[in-house]
């Protein structure tokens, strides 16, 4: 492993075996958990979420570079969610075949027509990254894309800086072990939340969590609501189906099971199967019309499609939000890979010739969050060839494929053989924000997070059972 652990130790066989018990007992009594229901009607099980044995290899220079630019992202998608003339126009095409982005696009129509009811904005969000290798052996920085709701993996990877750290130590690494990062991200994102609360002025009304029915990543979500139990902000987890039947506005204040909500933060609503009827969307509608803080709002969640991704990278539309900062615009620029319209035209027409005479060298994304969604190689060309209606494809996009370079490492998953495989690693900013009116309370990148999955799988993340957290070791 370049820059990383030697091989005497990654080929090791007895110690791997010995550091691998030891580190599976320290993610148990550090709390790096998840909550598994293997079948409906089974009892529920709470075992280690999957992580590296060792931390990967990451240059400092793009590594830093993410964290410098992330300010720049959460002022970007801020001043997208209070463009409507601009998401319309980006979206126009994609709200005409994607029934889920219309149904979102539709709340944030109506919202306009009745006017905001809050001026407190809360973002927190997260800017996903792979390392592309150029042919000089140097790695560019490449975003994958930007999650504006339920950006997941703040708590756990508060937690797994020590965890790494007591691996390192027992394998007698101790240099390596001192320069894994403190990364504290639970802090900052609590932090933004309790100060929207603040804004809100109200010390009885709850921060809710808007959460599934069915949490396999509910430790993550505990470690924020633990932070704000701390400042002594009353917390409660929430569903759907909860503000179906109890959720009410008074004097445009929402009222969930009698208690008023201050802040509503989504880690849910974020894909189709989310909104199982039609009285969920209405529940979302009547969030949306409230004075509780929206994390997101519409209009932020709607920043985050895919499609607005694929338009701020058209030339000169970077510009238009930040007109007066052209560093700012390189800065962001420099992140992007090619993205291409799929909509209906010439220039449509060319990115489809392009993806069918060489899909290996693309990646077809459609309007979905959650991970597993994203379309490669082969495939690539069945989706776009079988489509019934040529207006279908522009429910997706196009991106460029992004070849980062392979590391070795061992992936301790809960029933998966422990062997040394070949892993891609991504990396994340996290950003938070606030913004009261035209005053940007806050804006800060609050920590990092790296996922690491073996090179054969080519899409999904660490809740769907494909990636596994890491730490960056940076060199």
């Amino acid at each position: 492993m370049a820059q990383g652990i030697p091989d005497e130790v990654m080929l090791n066989t007895a110690l791997i075996k010995d550091l691998a018990e030891v580190a599976r007992d320290a993610a148990l009594q550090q709390g790096v958990l998840m909550r598994i229901k293997e079948t409906p009607n089974s009892s529920e099980l709470v075992t280690y979420t999957s992580f590296t044995l060792f931390p990967t290899p990451v240059p400092k220079a793009v590594f830093y570079q993410a964290l410098a630019v992330q300010t720049h992202y959460n002022t970007l998608v801020d001043r997208i969610s209070q463009d409507p003339d601009f998401l319309l126009e980006a979206l126009a095409s994609t709200i005409a075949v994607d029934d889920f982005t219309a149904k979102l696009f539709k709340i944030h129509q109506q919202i306009l027509k009745e006017g905001r009811s809050q001026s407190i904005v809360l973002g927190l969000n997260r800017s996903d990254y792979m390392l592309d290798q150029r042919e000089d052996g140097t790695s560019s920085l490449k975003q994958i894309e930007i999650n504006t709701i339920a950006a997941s993996f703040g708590g756990l990877s508060s937690r797994t800086p020590d965890l790494h750290r007591q691996i390192l130590k027992v394998a007698g690494r101790l240099e390596e072990s001192q320069r894994i990062l403190d990364n504290n991200p639970v802090a900052g994102l609590a932090g933004a939340i309790a100060k929207a609360w603040e804004l809100y002025a109200s010390e009885r009304a709850i921060v809710m969590f808007l959460v599934e029915d069915t949490q396999r990543n509910i430790f993550d979500q505990r470690c924020i609501e633990y932070e704000l139990w701390k400042k002594n902000i009353p917390t409660r987890r929430k569903r759907f189906e909860d503000v179906c039947k109890t959720g009410t506005l008074q004097d445009k204040k929402l009222f969930v099971d009698g208690l008023e909500v201050a802040v509503v933060y989504f880690r849910n609503g974020y894909m189709p199967q989310n909104y199982v009827s039609e009285q969920y969307w209405d529940a979302r509608l009547l969030i949306e019309r409230s004075l509780a803080v929206k994390c997101p709002d519409i209009g932020t969640h709607l920043a985050g499609t895919k499609k607005v991704q694929q338009v701020l990278a058209q030339p000169g539309v970077l510009k238009k939000f930040f007109p007066d900062q052209p560093q700012v615009v390189e800065q962001i620029r420099a992140t992007f890979t090619g993205l291409y319209t799929l909509d209906m035209g010439p220039e449509g027409d060319k990115t489809v010739a392009m993806a069918l005479a060489a899909p290996d060298r693309f990646v077809l994304k459609p309007q979905r969050e959650g991970g597993g969604n994203n379309i490669y190689g082969s495939e690539i060309c069945k989706i776009l060839e079988g489509m019934k209606e040529p207006t279908e494809r522009t429910a997706y996009i196009l991106m460029d494929k992004i070849h980062p370079t392979p590391s070795k490492n061992y992936l301790l998953q809960r029933d998966a053989p422990l062997q040394i495989c070949n892993c891609l690693s991504e990396l994340g900013a996290f950003g938070a924000y606030v913004r009261q009116g035209e005053d940007m309370v806050m804006n800060e990148c609050v920590g990092h997070l790296l996922r690491t999955k073996s090179s054969e799988h080519a899409d999904g993340g660490v809740a769907v059972g494909v990636a596994v957290l890491d730490n960056p070791l940076l060199f």
